[in-house]
């Protein structure tokens, strides 16, 4: 086995006053904060593209296919931010390119307001995207990663609630800034908001491996889990991209990811539309997304306590279905009662399943390239997820209504959940380096 050639970054000198003065394990400070960091960057960066894609087809009369196209474009360079800067994290650690994306997210917020025009609008998508593809999943995963290893499942799941947290707090306060106030005082408080919390957190508390504290990993108390994928051979094995293509299981793992947050993103992105125009009021809509994130919360923390210890792979199959036949019931039913039940079930499913794409990674092609592998692997799943709006969009127009695109979210969900199913472990022979 071949040794990571990384280089050896020394903690921010904030964290090392933390480390030494608290009693808590840095493993929670570890937890809490990208925690706080995912509520302030997903909560605007994801949660309120939703909401500003109504501004924007209100104010301007654009098409939902131009603002969806727009949206596309974000989760597009979102993923190719995390295609570049994924070998680097595995060799150099996040902490900069966090504190950059930090930045850019932060600025690019702020400067909604300032759009007037279609171009102007895909310009500021562009460095929110760079910045949220910096600061987000692959960065953030990669710091989880190497601090848990058995106890992964509840650590990541413990910092997903901050996406959760995102969507019940921020996409109401920012639906009421909006349409009490404007969208230019909106974007300018959140960007505030998002550079206050984020910036100290990425460049001064975020310690990218225990041993760079001189510390151990999984709080300090490792559970005992008969699980070969969790071995040094397996979690410490240095992957390069071409590498990793060569396997079926990155293939298999491509594949069911593409499907689901395609339609998993294209629905999301439309679903405050969608409830707007089913309740007749924008606060009702945005009050039933906050129910969906609140309960994604309570599932997130529900699965974080037993994830470490099931098949993964079958887990997150019957989660994709559970998903796909929430969207179809929604999509039929005229019941308001039975919308909000529907609306929480997605809810549900929809943290657990970018946590579960980042364990499946983890388990199968180990901690140490995590960057690089989930950095491939988010590229494609970005580019094709992030024109889900766009495709939505389009269907709705064409068709008048939201059944036929739903319908085909759904069916792209179902298929996810089988071929989930093929993304077997790695089986590497001992001492193969290729």
């Amino acid at each position: 086995m071949k040794e990571s050639p990384v280089l050896m970054p020394q903690a921010p000198w904030l964290a090392q006053k933390i480390h030494s003065r608290s009693e808590l394990h840095y493993g929670w400070w570890i937890v809490v904060t990208t925690m706080a960091l995912m509520f302030v960057s997903v909560g605007v960066g994801y949660y309120g593209l939703a909401i500003f894609m109504k501004q924007f087809e209100d104010s301007f009369e654009w098409s939902s296919t131009l603002v969806g196209l727009a949206t596309g474009s974000y989760f597009s360079i979102a993923g190719l931010t995390g295609l570049l800067v994924g070998p680097q994290i595995d060799r150099h650690g996040p902490r900069w390119f966090m504190t950059g994306g930090v930045a850019m997210l932060g600025l690019g917020i702020m400067s909604l307001g300032a759009i007037s025009r279609p171009w102007h609008l895909f310009l500021v998508y562009s460095i929110m995207a760079a910045g949220f593809g910096a600061t987000a999943a692959v960065s953030v995963n990669n710091i989880l990663g190497r601090w848990f290893l058995t106890r992964r499942a509840r650590a990541m799941s413990i910092t997903a609630t901050g996406v959760s947290l995102g969507g019940v707090v921020l996409s109401p306060l920012t639906t009421w800034l909006i349409s009490s106030h404007s969208l230019a005082l909106a974007g300018l408080l959140l960007g505030i908001v998002v550079l206050f919390v984020g910036l100290p957190i990425a460049s001064g508390v975020l310690v990218w491996r225990p041993e760079d504290l001189g510390t151990s990993r999984d709080f300090g108390q490792p559970l005992k889990i008969a699980n070969k994928n969790l071995s040094d051979s397996v979690q410490y094995r240095v992957w390069t991209r071409a590498q990793a293509l060569r396997q079926p299981s990155f293939w298999y793992i491509l594949l069911a990811f593409l499907f689901v947050l395609t339609a998993q993103t294209g629905y999301m992105i439309h679903q405050f539309s969608f409830l707007a125009d089913r309740f007749g009021d924008l606060r009702s809509a945005s009050l039933t997304m906050s129910l969906a994130a609140a309960g994604s919360i309570v599932a997130r923390l529900i699965v974080g306590r037993f994830a470490d210890y099931i098949d993964k792979r079958l887990f997150t199959a019957v989660l994709f279905a559970v998903q796909a036949t929430a969207v179809l019931g929604i999509t039929f039913t005229k019941d308001n009662f039975l919308t909000w039940v529907l609306v929480l079930v997605i809810g549900l499913t929809i943290g657990n399943v970018y946590m579960m794409q980042t364990l499946l990674i983890a388990e199968t092609f180990g901690v140490v390239s995590l960057a690089t592998v989930q950095g491939a692997i988010t590229v494609a799943v970005q580019m094709a997820a992030g024109f889900g709006p766009f495709l939505v969009g389009w269907a709705k127009e064409s068709t008048g209504e939201y059944t036929v695109p739903f319908l085909v979210t759904s069916l792209m969900t179902y298929i996810a959940a089988v071929v989930v199913c093929f993304a077997r472990p790695v089986v590497v022979n001992c001492g193969d380096d290729r």
